[in-house]
């Protein structure tokens, strides 16, 4: 799935004459070229910081994820069968199909994602997502 988001940025008017100058002399094809680029190479100078904090996540077991997560049926089936509750922290995209609800109502006790998540009504209610 890949999707994009439209993020506003505030800069002032020196920076932006910068920014118009190197678009318009051809070395980004627009504003959003330059920002997206610009973005991914801070991205890349911060990987290790990145790299970092999802170890640290990882080492304590906690179920924690960056960028698109799923939910299966396998993976529900196996903490109801286990008697686990799924407790799941992370930042980006959470997806739980509308026909795995009496699952995840079942195994998931909590969410807590800077981003969005896809769910059936009644999932959302029980989780208590806005």
């Amino acid at each position: 799935m890949d999707s994009t988001e439209k993020v506003s940025v505030n800069m002032n008017i020196a920076t932006l004459s910068q920014i118009d100058l190197l678009v318009d002399l051809g070395y980004y094809s627009n504003r959003s070229d330059f920002i997206n680029q610009s973005v991914r190479q801070t991205l890349e100078q911060k990987h290790d910081i990145v790299e970092h904090e999802m170890n640290r996540h990882r080492a304590y077991q906690e179920e924690w994820f960056m960028g698109i997560y799923g939910f299966t049926e396998e993976q529900l089936r196996h903490a109801q069968e286990a008697g686990e509750k799924i407790k799941l922290k992370g930042y980006g995209l959470v997806v739980i199909d509308q026909a795995l609800d009496e699952l995840a109502l079942n195994t998931i006790e909590e969410i807590h994602v800077k981003g969005k998540v896809i769910c059936s009504e009644q999932v959302r209610k029980r989780l208590g997502l806005k």
